[in-house]
């Protein structure tokens, strides 16, 4: 287990490779159009081979949880070597799960995927904080331990998020506490181990991002996202953005080699954006 906490090291890992991070979402229709069948062998190839191609190029790297746990245990299993093999190969893991719930059963999903004795100890995961920030507390503590990290959900531009997210708290909006509570949680910090997920592609955003910690933006490239509606959701905050593309990527394959360029044209690109 690494003493540097996880903001640090995913902040080194941003200068040093570029700001980007790039999913594993081996869906049915990724594997289809890879030549490969949607069983467990189709999943293997293609997440070992994304893994290989991403692991020494990608800052980060964002396996989908929901893809491999579709093929049950053994889906789990090649989940488990892809999350290794990423880390091995010096990229920061951010397991994308989205857990959310309390007590015990919080704290298990924590032992699950932060703790460093666990066969799928990641460097990061994503949560869902709306049973209450609160309720997240166990994965804060488990992570402080780990020198781990927790990113979550607070700006999603999925069309059902504001009935939950821009609700409001007195005179502040649901994804306003969120954020404070993780400002709270990165004081001290240039660049702390507790983030927020912000879409890449919202409308509008009047909340302000300067939390110290990682804002993955999911969204850019396939869905929509550009240069453009970075700059313009994420000003006063860009040097804390870590961009999220998957099908921009993962379209390159299954050929390593085109993949790995794909990853490196993009950091360069959002390296650019994000200094401007």
């Amino acid at each position: 287990m690494s003493t540097r906490p996880f903001g640090a090291r995913l902040h080194r890992a941003m200068e040093d490779r570029g700001p980007l991070c790039v999913g594993i979402d081996p869906h049915a229709s990724l594997l289809t159009q890879w030549g490969l069948s949607d069983d467990v062998a189709g999943l293997e190839r293609f997440a070992l081979s994304a893994a290989e191609a991403f692991g020494p190029t990608a800052a980060a790297v964002k396996p989908q949880s929901a893809f491999f746990e579709r093929f049950g245990s053994k889906g789990i299993a090649v989940l488990e070597r892809t999350i290794a093999s990423c880390r091995d190969a010096g990229a920061q893991v951010i397991l994308d799960v989205k857990r959310g719930d309390i007590g015990s059963t919080a704290r298990a999903y924590a032992d699950a995927y932060l703790d460093a004795t666990s066969p799928l100890a990641s460097d990061c995961i994503t949560a869902s904080p709306f049973l209450g920030f609160g309720s997240i507390d166990p994965m804060i503590e488990v992570a402080r331990a780990n020198s781990a990290g927790v990113i979550v959900l607070a700006l999603t531009s999925n069309p059902e998020g504001p009935e939950v997210q821009h609700a409001r708290v007195g005179d502040r909006s649901v994804a306003g506490v969120m954020l404070d509570h993780l400002r709270d949680l990165n004081a001290g910090n240039d660049f702390g181990s507790f983030g927020a997920v912000v879409g890449a592609t919202l409308e509008s955003n009047d909340e302000d991002l300067r939390i110290a910690g990682p804002l993955l933006a999911p969204g850019v490239g396939a869905q929509g996202g550009n240069a453009d509606s970075v700059r313009r959701i994420f000003a006063g905050a860009l040097d804390l953005v870590l961009p999220s593309v998957s099908r921009e990527v993962l379209g390159a394959g299954p050929d390593v080699a085109k993949l790995r360029d794909a990853v490196r044209r993009l950091s360069d690109e959002y390296r650019v954006v994000l200094s401007a």
